[in-house]
């Protein structure tokens, strides 16, 4: 029996007709730009229909799980513009919010799968498992579970579990074994309509992992019933799980939700948005000086649904035809139609966020725009944090500004001269560079972190203490002297040093390009 704790009110929000929608971002370090794109697509959808917003947090995925990443989750989605009806922060009544805190859930339903035939224990080891995913691509096949337990009778999978041995939990899929055509699921997409998955190309998904939490898949079928969700506004890459989740619906014997699967934001090539290409990361955009409001009405531009304004608007509130893609959110919420949403990839052009960003910043009154630098740029707690870096360096205050500049510079591009070492060539410079972006990326953000991967990289590429400080020095701050390199990282903090790194090896390797040395 599921506990009383966790029963749904008497009044489901589904059968009253109430449009339900969610975000469930996973605390797995900074926000993604991706997740205020989605959660402002359910925002604008709920409260056009006079609907609830929830937020709720996926944090089963306990080997990424970053405990400080829940509260900038919080903080980024509200300083963009978004609230949310429902959350841990907030409360209500289809709670706990949190994953981690509804464990007891996910194992007593999928214990209802067991008993009835949708779902079984798999004993095979991480190695088995592995083994078999190579046979597979060898034989050119397509990776996917094939393991005995499939075919354990009850008293087998007991015996099993008797004898200790660990296991996980896996979803059943009808006919998933036989030749293609003889099962399949189909479900309505919104934007696209029907859609079919053979079940041939649909995998046994893991619904319970061994140390008792849930996959993406089970934990987000039950809370989204669970907590009456009606549409699930979410991006295409999910789109090949949906037929998973139709699944469980049916096993559980549950109403479908609507799906609608928004197009992913691409860079200017048309490539998935990326870290590489593109800073994704919302704390960036806030620590950069984007102001919130260009942002969010960037992200309503994502996908073709606001509908521009009428000859008969531009000329009745008198707005200017050049800055038909400067709205509000009060905009938004009276003109986004989301059947007007364009399934080609929306185009995340930081060229024109920056000068939508710039349109906003020259519509300020001058006080408005001092205290958005105060806010920001020159806030006293980013002041306070560099001022003990430099303190000891400086003979008088006016020296500040030469030795912390870089602390307040959009774009620091150093001469070759600057960081090329004596004994190295720019191209091993710059692949070191890139290996060196590569374990920055993976390090926590503190100075011991930073420092061991720095030297267990050193040790592994045979570079000394000295090049290697010289060479990252030289990205950050532009300068062969500055305040400690390491305490400097930190308060610069890690979105904008690793941005930094980025645009400095894309200018480095189009420099190259145009002279004739890159590949």
């Amino acid at each position: 029996m599921i506990s009383e704790q966790f029963a749904l009110p008497s009044r489901n929000p589904k059968q009253a007709g109430t449009v339900r929608v969610r975000i469930a971002p996973s605390p797995t370090g900074d926000p993604h730009v991706g997740t205020a794109y989605i959660g402002l697509l359910n925002y604008l959808f709920a409260k056009q229909r006079g609907g609830a917003f929830v937020l709720r947090i996926e944090d089963t995925d306990r080997t990424r799980f970053v405990a400080t990443s829940e509260q900038m989750i919080f903080d980024a989605l509200r300083w963009v513009g978004l609230t949310w009806d429902e959350g841990p922060d907030v409360g209500g009544p289809y709670g706990p919010y949190r994953q981690s805190e509804r464990t007891e859930i996910y194992r007593e339903y999928c214990d209802k799968l067991i008993a009835s035939g949708h779902a079984y224990r798999a004993f095979e080891t991480p190695e088995e498992l592995e083994a078999e995913r190579k046979q597979q691509m060898a034989a050119k096949l397509p990776p996917k579970y094939n393991g005995p337990s499939r075919n354990y009778t009850p008293q087998q999978a007991e015996a099993a579990v008797a004898e200790g041995k660990p296991y996980t939990v896996r979803l059943r899929v009808p006919d998933g074994d036989k030749p293609a055509g003889t099962a399949s699921t189909t479900f309505r997409d919104e934007l696209r309509g029907d859609i079919t998955f053979d079940h041939v190309n649909v995998d046994d998904q893991v619904l319970l992992k061994s140390d008792g939490y849930p996959t993406y898949h089970l934990a987000n079928v039950v809370d989204d019933h669970l907590m009456g969700i009606t549409d699930v506004i979410r991006a295409e890459e999910w789109i090949s799980s949906t037929p998973k989740h139709v699944l469980l619906y049916q096993a559980f014997g549950w109403d479908l939700p609507r799906f609608w699967h928004m197009p992913l934001l691409r860079n200017v090539d048309k490539s998935k948005i990326s870290k590489r290409k593109n800073p994704v990361s919302l704390i960036y955009y806030r620590q950069a000086g984007y102001l919130p409001q260009a942002l969010l009405n960037f992200l309503g531009l994502m996908g073709g649904g606001m509908a521009q304004p009428t000859e008969q608007e531009i000329v009745s509130k008198g707005l200017d035809t050049k800055l038909a893609d400067v709205f509000s959110l009060e905009d938004m919420l009276e003109r986004y139609d989301f059947h007007r949403i364009s399934l080609g990839g929306p185009v995340f052009d930081l060229t024109k966020l920056k000068w939508m960003n710039g349109e906003y910043l020259r519509a300020m009154n001058p006080d408005a725009f001092f205290d958005a630098l105060r806010q920001t740029i020159f806030s006293d707690s980013y002041l306070r944090e560099i001022a003990p870096l430099v303190q000891t360096r400086m003979e008088t205050l006016a020296q500040f500004g030469d030795m912390a500049d870089f602390f307040f510079k959009d774009d620091v591009q150093p001469s070759p001269d600057v960081f090329v070492p004596k004994k190295r060539t720019l191209e091993e410079t710059l692949a070191f560079a890139g290996d060196l972006l590569t374990v920055l990326e993976a390090a926590a953000w503190e100075t011991t972190a930073i420092d061991a991967a720095m030297r267990t990289l050193l040790t592994d590429k045979q570079w000394s203490v000295k090049e290697a400080f010289m060479l990252l020095r030289a990205i950050i701050t532009g300068k062969t002297a500055s305040p400690p390199l390491l305490e400097s990282l930190i308060v610069l903090g890690k979105a904008r040093s690793l941005d930094r790194m980025r645009r400095f090896l894309d200018a480095q390797k189009k420099a190259l390009a145009l002279a004739g040395r890159g590949k």
